[in-house]
């Protein structure tokens, strides 16, 4: 983020230098103290158990996948004007990067690409997070106030329905993408960072296993087969004239 603080509102300049999912130090001991809940209205991170002073004011769950920090789109369009932002696909939900991630190498020169970072993007997207478009947006219009939206109220969801990480087995996928007749996703370079579920393809290998045994299991015919402990009959003579 190269924006210097003093132009961006105090909430937002923390929350794109905060880091969060480190451990609270006043709660080391309970279960699920990653500080991964941020109020607007303090400007401080905090872990769950932190947060019966904070019930009353903006809160913003943020989430992690893959060591970066995402938030809802729904809730990031509540507080910024996220158009042009790519977002990605997790859990039924439209997710956007907070912060630019890194990459060893430059995507200049190879299709569409972020307009601050160079990382490659789907079109019609010109930022791959929102430091990225803020960046951009400060550096050639002068400020942020018109993009900036007023925002009153901000709850955060039931903890029983979300707990805030997109697991290793979750797929990120960018809005809008869609699937080759080949079965392969067009995610350009999302698709190699993603991990598709173990679980899924252990089950089609066992499917594809199971099949291959019926497959070659040797067929007997019933006709030929005599069954076990049957005694083979009399033979019947013709009577003597």
């Amino acid at each position: 983020m190269f924006v210097p603080s003093n132009l961006l509102p105090s909430w937002l300049a923390v929350l794109l230098t905060e880091k969060f999912f480190n451990a609270c130090i006043i709660h080391e001991e309970e279960r699920k103290n990653e500080k991964n809940i941020y109020c607007l209205d303090c400007c401080i991170s905090f872990c769950p158990h932190c947060l019966t002073p904070h019930q009353s004011h903006r809160l913003l769950k943020i989430r992690r996948y893959v060591y970066h920090d995402v938030i809802k789109l729904d809730d990031a369009s509540k507080l910024i004007d996220c158009a042009l932002v790519q977002s990605y696909t997790s859990n039924s939900a439209k997710v956007v990067f907070l912060n630019q991630r890194p990459q060893t190498k430059n995507s200049r020169g190879s299709g569409n690409v972020c307009s601050t970072c160079d990382r490659s993007l789907q079109d019609p997207y010109l930022y791959c997070s929102l430091s990225c478009k803020i960046d951009h947006v400060v550096r050639t219009e002068g400020g942020l106030s018109k993009y900036l939206r007023e925002c009153n109220f901000m709850a955060l969801p039931d903890p029983g329905l979300d707990d805030g990480l997109l697991t290793p087995d979750t797929v990120l996928e960018p809005a809008g993408s869609v699937r080759t007749s080949s079965g392969s996703a067009g995610y350009g370079e999302l698709g190699c960072m993603s991990l598709a579920c173990t679980a899924t393809t252990e089950i089609v290998r066992k499917k594809r296993s199971s099949l291959l045994r019926a497959a070659c299991r040797p067929v007997s015919s019933p006709v030929s087969e005599i069954p076990a402990g049957r005694r083979k009959g009399t033979p019947h003579r013709a009577p003597l004239h």
